[in-house]
């Protein structure tokens, strides 16, 4: 099986403390994976090491076969679609949406500097359809509610075929409309392999195989989603008596 993500013996520290690991964890190409834990048990720091964002402080982290410390990280990164608060803040408002979705190709934040052939802007255009934003191209980003933007970052992320993307808690303050129709467009958004990383079993969408859970930095339980996101294995993750429930495509979870 190819790897997508390789993490042996992966931990970060900062000031002296370890925030995350030892973790030992592979993804395969082609599956779709979750990373569910409470607040402050180290998905975001996980997914900024499988982003490449950060450098492991020790252990082996590979991403698309290849290992950070011994990688250009700026090409690494051209692989890899990102949705999260971190990406949408940094981005400008006054870009319209239509080319907050052409940065994606080469993963920047402006436009000034490139050149996008006709072919380019109509499939930026084409993915803001896929996502259902296709009318809101011409209008700039910072009108655009929490939800709308969002689903352009998705569509952002998907500009340039990346192998790899990742969604650090996309459906965050939205309401219930708007999650439904972000995860509607996370589904449309299927590529070669996702990482989300959310605590609500709720936002998880339908395309998920697979699911790690996290806990103070921690693995405590990994593999295929249905043999993860079971009631004894959560309620240990969440120091809580947990009920899980699936159907339709869709998972719940309740204090037993």
């Amino acid at each position: 099986m190819t790897l997508a993500v390789s993490m042996s013996g992966a931990e970060v520290r900062i000031g002296g403390r370890r925030i995350l690991g030892p973790i030992d964890l592979t993804i395969g190409s082609s599956e779709h994976w979750l990373l569910l834990g409470p607040n402050g048990s180290g998905k975001t720091t996980a997914l900024s090491l499988m982003g490449a964002w950060r450098q492991p402080s020790s252990g082996v982290v590979e991403i698309l076969g290849s290992r950070l410390g011994r990688v250009d990280v700026r090409g690494l990164r051209r692989r890899i679609g990102h949705v999260s608060h971190r990406v949408a803040e940094q981005l400008r408002g006054e870009l319209s949406v239509l080319e907050t979705v052409l940065t994606g190709r080469d993963a920047t934040l402006v436009t000034w500097w490139q050149r996008f052939s006709d072919e380019d802007v109509g499939t930026a255009r084409e993915l803001l359809e896929t996502v259902g934003c296709d009318g809101l191209a011409d209008r700039p980003l910072a009108t655009c509610s929490l939800g709308e933007r969002q689903r352009v970052l998705i569509a952002r992320a998907l500009f340039g075929a990346h192998d790899l993307l990742l969604f650090d808690e996309p459906a965050a303050g939205l309401d219930l409309p708007g999650r439904e129709q972000l995860l509607a467009a996370m589904a449309a958004a299927r590529r070669p392999t996702t990482v989300l990383a959310t605590h609500h079993l709720e936002e998880i969408p339908p395309i998920a195989t697979h699911a790690a859970l996290l806990r103070e930095g921690q693995v405590t339980a990994s593999g295929p989603i249905d043999e993860v996101l079971v009631d004894g294995p959560m309620s240990a993750c969440f120091d809580l008596p947990i009920v899980v429930e699936h159907g339709n495509g869709r998972w719940r979870a309740r204090a037993r």
